[in-house]
C-alpha cells in the first residue's frame, strides 16, 4: 500500500547507500526456492578465524510467511508473518530458541497517510516500542518511543520528517533521547535509481562531534555496480558487486584509513548463489 511508510523507513535510503553490502567478512550463501512456495537457504561465514554456518527455511502460502533458522551454534530463530488479520495490518512474531526471553510481536498498520507499528517484547518484564507517521505526497512525519514497564523508564524517544521524490530524498531524524541528529540527502541520475550519490551529517550533542560522510553507487552496466564512501575521519570503503549469473552476485568490499596508512586494509567477500 502507497502511504509514508514507517518511521524506520526515514532515511531508510542513505543508510543502504552508506552500509549496505560492505563488508570484511568472507560470506558464501545458497538459496534455493519450489513451485510450491519453499525455499531453503544455507550460509557460512568466516569472521576473523571464527566459521558459522546456518540453515533455513522459508514458506509462503498466500498471506502467510514462515522461516525457520538453526546455526552452528545450537540456535533456532523462528518468525512468523502474516498480513490482513485486520484490514491494512501485518503481524510478525519472532523467537530465538533456547533464550525464551527473546520473543517478540510486533504489530504494524499501513495507511495511505499514517502509519503505526508496535512492538512487544514477550517475557516477564517486557519493553513495549511505539513508532508512527503521518504524511502524502511524498512527506513524512514521524516519531518513536521505547518504554521499559518494570523500570517505568523511556528507554528511547525521537522523531524525523522525509521528502520522498523520485529524483531524491532528504531526510533529518533526532533520536538517542534528542543526542543524536542525523541528516541525509541523496541523488538519483537514473530513473532506475542505481546511480546516486549521498551526503550525510551526523551530529552528537553529548560529546561535540560532527561526522560527514559522502558516497554513492554507479552502475557500470546491467549487471555490474560500484559503490564508495568516505568520512570526516578519513575512512574510505568501496565495494563492487557483479551479477555473475542471473540472481547469484559476488561482492568485494575493502576499507582502510587514509590517516593511518599503516594499518591493515579490511577486505570482503561475498557470494549469493541460486540456482
Amino acid at each position: 500500500m502507497t502511504g509514508p511508510g514507517l518511521f524506520s523507513d526515514i532515511g531508510k535510503t542513505a543508510k543502504d547507500l552508506l552500509t549496505k553490502d560492505y563488508t570484511s567478512d568472507q560470506k558464501l550463501s545458497v538459496s534455493s526456492s519450489s513451485i510450491t512456495g519453499v525455499a531453503l537457504t544455507s550460509a557460512a561465514v568466516r569472521k576473523g578465524g571464527l566459521c558459522t554456518f546456518d540453515v533455513g527455511s522459508q514458506y509462503k502460502y498466500k498471506k502467510t510467511f514462515i522461516d525457520v533458522k538453526v546455526d552452528s551454534e545450537s540456535n533456532i530463530s523462528t518468525t512468523l508473518i502474516i498480513s490482513g488479520i485486520l484490514p491494512s495490518t501485518k503481524t510478525i512474531a519472532s523467537i530465538k530458541l533456547p533464550d525464551y526471553n527473546s520473543g517478540k510481536l510486533e504489530v504494524q498498520y499501513l495507511h495511505d497517510h499514517a502509519s503505526l507499528a508496535s512492538v512487544v517484547a514477550l517475557n516477564k518484564s517486557p519493553l513495549i516500542e511505539l513508532s508512527g507517521t503521518i504524511g502524502s505526497q511524498g512527506i513524512a512525519f514521524g516519531a518513536e518511543a521505547g518504554f521499559d514497564t518494570v523500570s517505568g523508564a523511556f528507554t528511547k524517544y525521537g522523531a524525523g520528517i522525509g521528502l520522498t521524490k523520485p529524483e531524491y530524498n532528504a531526510s533529518v531524524i533526532l533520536t538517542d533521547k534528542g543526542d543524536t541528529m542525523r541528516a541525509s540527502y541523496v541523488r538519483h541520475f537514473d530513473e532506475s535509481q542505481r546511480s546516486s550519490t549521498v551526503l550525510e551529517i551526523l551530529r552528537r550533542f553529548s560529546i561535540n562531534e560532527n561526522t560527514v560522510t559522502v558516497g554513492g553507487q554507479y552502475a557500470l552496466d546491467p549487471l555490474t555496480t560500484v559503490k564508495a564512501r568516505l568520512n570526516n575521519f578519513g575512512k574510505l570503503g568501496a565495494l563492487l558487486q557483479h551479477e555473475v549469473r542471473p540472481k547469484s552476485i559476488v561482492t568485494i568490499s575493502g576499507e582502510f584509513d587514509t590517516k593511518a596508512l599503516e594499518r591493515t586494509p579490511k577486505f570482503g567477500l561475498a557470494l549469493a548463489l541460486k540456482p
